[in-house]
C-alpha cells in the first residue's frame, strides 16, 4: 500500500463539556496520513484537492463547535427543545446551552478524547474521499508550548462566520513584556487567571442570579446569523469584559489592565488565539 501524509493540514478550534473542568476551549493541531493504490496520476490523492475536500470536511465537521461527550451520565436534554441541553458538572453545579444545530457536534463516547474524534472525521473523509483511498488516519495533537497558556472560551455575535457560535473555544498562549524584558510571572498569573474561563460580553447577560445552594450564575443571549444562541453557567466560571471578546479585544484589555498595574512601564502583550495567529497590543511605549 502507498500513504501519502499532510502535517499541519489545519487546526481545529473547538469547545467541549467536561465533567469537572466545565466548559473548556481547545486546539488541536490535525495530520493526516492517506493509503491505499495510485491512481491514474501516480498519487494516492492530489495535494491539490487536500484543502478543497480533507480541510473543509474537518473545519466543517469539528471547527468553531461544541463538542458533547453523548454518554456523560451528567448530560440532560430539554424535552420541549431539541435545541437545549443541560450540563451537571461533579460540583453539582450546572451549564446550560441552546443553539442552531450546526454549532454542536456529538460524540459517541463518556468523554472527550482524540480518538474519538478521530473516529469521527475518518469516518466523514472515508464518504468524500476517492475510491482508491482504502485507509485513514487522523492524528489530532495540541501545539507543545514553552511557556504559559490558557484554554478559554467566548461566541463573537457580530461575526459574520462561524464565530459567532457563543461556545467555541482555543487554547491560547500568551507572552507579556515589560520593558523590553519577558515576564513570565505576569504570564503565569494571566494563565491561571484565565485556566478553563469563559470571556464574556457584558451587553449579552440577559440574566443573573443566586441558586439556592448560593452559586450565582449568568445568562448569556444572543441572535445572530446563524440563529439564537444560549448560554447559561456558574459565575466563578466567567471572566467579564466591557468589549466583545475578540482576539485584538483580549490582548487591549490585558494591556490595559498591565498599564494600570504598571503606569510607569512600557507593556506588551502578545496574545494568541489558538495556534500561530493572535494580537499584539502596547502600552507606554514611545508614541503610544
Amino acid at each position: 500500500m502507498n500513504h501519502l501524509f499532510i502535517d499541519n493540514l489545519t487546526v481545529i478550534d473547538f469547545a467541549y463539556l467536561d465533567a469537572s473542568r466545565g466548559l473548556v476551549g481547545e486546539s488541536w493541531i490535525v495530520d493526516v496520513i492517506l493509503g491505499g493504490e495510485l491512481d491514474e496520476q501516480g498519487m494516492v490523492f492530489d495535494f491539490g484537492n487536500v484543502k478543497r475536500t480533507i480541510k473543509r470536511v474537518i473545519d466543517e465537521r469539528v471547527d468553531h463547535r461544541l463538542v458533547i461527550p453523548r454518554g456523560y451520565s451528567g448530560l440532560q436534554w430539554d424535552q420541549t427543545d431539541p435545541q437545549a441541553f443541560a450540563w451537571t458538572l461533579t460540583d453539582g453545579t450546572v451549564i446550560s446551552h441552546r443553539s442552531p444545530d450546526e454549532a454542536v457536534v456529538w460524540l459517541s463516547s463518556e468523554q472527550l478524547v482524540p480518538s474519538a474524534v478521530a473516529d469521527l472525521l475518518q469516518q466523514e473523509l472515508r464518504a468524500v474521499l476517492p475510491g482508491n483511498v482504502t485507509d485513514i488516519a487522523i492524528r489530532l495533537r495540541e501545539e507543545v508550548i514553552e511557556g504559559a497558556y490558557y484554554h478559554y472560551v467566548h461566541g463573537l455575535k457580530k461575526h459574520r462566520g462561524n464565530c459567532q457560535r457563543i461556545a467555541h473555544g482555543h487554547r491560547s498562549s500568551i507572552r507579556i513584556d515589560r520593558n523590553g524584558q519577558r515576564d513570565r510571572h505576569l504570564e503565569h498569573h494571566w494563565a491561571g487567571l484565565w485556566q478553563d474561563i469563559y470571556v464574556g460580553t457584558r451587553e449579552d447577560i440577559t440574566r443573573r442570579w443566586v441558586a439556592e445552594d448560593g452559586t450565582g450564575y449568568i445568562r448569556f443571549e444572543y441572535e445572530a446569523e446563524q440563529g439564537e444562541f444560549s448560554l447559561t453557567l456558574p459565575e466563578k466560571r466567567v471572566y467579564m469584559l466591557d468589549s466583545d471578546t475578540t482576539v485584538e479585544l483580549i490582548a487591549a484589555h490585558i494591556a490595559d489592565r498591565l498599564k494600570t498595574d504598571f503606569p510607569a512601564d512600557a507593556i506588551v502583550v502578545r496574545a494568541y488565539e489558538g495556534v500561530g495567529k493572535g494580537s499584539i497590543a502596547e502600552r507606554g511605549l514611545k508614541g503610544v
